[in-house]
């Protein structure tokens, strides 16, 4: 895959979360998908893009924590 195809790909998930931020999660998976794509490919993802995984994977950590504790 071309890396402006995959750019393309990434604004338009990102215009997709702004019109609809109600699903945040279903906008993380996507996310995780495409960065993880262009990373298998070599190129390296913008540091906006990486920080706001990084911060959508501490939030939905954080929910699966509290949901479901881990045992002693």
């Amino acid at each position: 895959m071309a890396f402006e195809a995959l750019k393309a790909e990434l604004d338009l998930l990102l215009q997709t979360v702004a019109d609809a931020p109600e699903d945040r999660f279903g906008f993380y998976i996507q996310l995780k998908e495409k960065l993880n794509q262009a990373r298998a490919f070599g190129y390296t993802p913008p540091q906006d893009l990486i920080d706001l995984e990084a911060e959508l994977d501490r939030e939905f950590t954080d929910e699966n924590t509290e949901k479901f504790p881990r045992p002693s």
